[in-house]
């Protein structure tokens, strides 16, 4: 079985990529592979900081591995929160995010979305990209429990 090494600290991403993937490929999270770093994300776009975080990997353990970067985009907010989706409402809790999206949306009445993801892949030295969109409408109330992130108005 590969191993791949999964940039993230996230348990909720790395425990979904571990249902799809894991009968596949050994997949670890930084921790896991014994990396106790966070990687940045300053690029202005999903593929260079998706690109950044798995050749960070890469070039510390010359193993192979894969990042991503996920955004979501709000069509009439012209595709807000976007690639700073995780930081929207600055350095606050999540659910500051969450309060910043409903609040930028109360008046509008087009409210279709999409979560996009770009996934940077690193075999043998040589890096694939992958997107990934799901799309839907964000709600105008929190509903649910389960998920992370943005999911409970997606």
């Amino acid at each position: 079985m590969v191993t791949l090494i999964f940039a993230t600290n996230n348990a909720h991403k790395a425990e979904e990529v571990k249902a799809v993937l894991g009968q596949y490929y050994d997949i670890k999270t930084l921790k896991q592979a014994g990396i106790f770093i966070d990687i940045p994300e300053p690029h202005d776009t999903l593929e260079k900081n998706a690109a950044e975080k798995s050749s960070v990997i890469y070039n510390l353990t010359n193993n192979n591995c894969f990042s991503e970067d996920t955004g979501l985009e709000v069509d009439v907010l012209n595709g807000e929160p976007g690639v700073i989706s995780a930081r929207y409402a600055a350095d606050g809790p999540f659910s500051d995010n969450i309060e910043k999206l409903l609040y930028n949306l109360k008046d509008k009445q087009n409210r279709n979305a999409r979560f996009r993801t770009i996934v940077s892949l690193i075999l043998e030295g040589n890096e694939y990209k992958f997107e990934g969109i799901c799309k839907g409408t964000i709600i105008a109330y929190r509903r649910g429990q389960k998920g992370f992130g943005y999911d409970s108005v997606f």
